[in-house]
């Protein structure tokens, strides 16, 4: 049994964005909002969950099947551990299908992470 704390999902705000945390240019972090990130980006730190999450961010119509993406030269039980770590750290929901689970990456966390790393427009 995993005693890793699973993170709520996001809701996006008015813009679509999700609240995880400013700009990095903006401001400093509050340490709730670094550790909100430093999960996220931990999760996509590993170069199979990355291929992964981008198997079903890439897929056509924003989710995909577990079936469609686990070619990705690992074991389908290490596929699986490596889905539940994206669930864990909120950048991926699940939702079963008869004997299928299909994955999809909220609009909201892409939206969030690239307002992170986003660079302010230059005036």
């Amino acid at each position: 049994m995993s005693n890793a704390k699973v993170l709520p999902l996001l809701e996006a705000d008015d813009q679509g964005a999700a609240p995880c945390c400013p700009p990095l240019t903006e401001r400093p972090m509050s340490a709730e909002e670094a550790e909100t990130a430093a999960r996220m980006f931990k999760a996509l730190g590993d170069p199979v969950r990355l291929r992964l999450f981008s198997a079903v961010a890439s897929h056509e119509g924003g989710e995909a099947c577990v079936c469609d993406i686990s070619d990705v030269g690992v074991s389908q039980p290490t596929v699986s551990h490596h889905l539940k770590k994206l669930r864990e750290a909120g950048l991926l929901t699940s939702e079963r299908r008869g004997t299928w689970v299909y994955y999809r990456v909220e609009p909201a966390v892409l939206a969030a992470m690239g307002k992170l790393l986003a660079m302010p427009a230059a005036a």
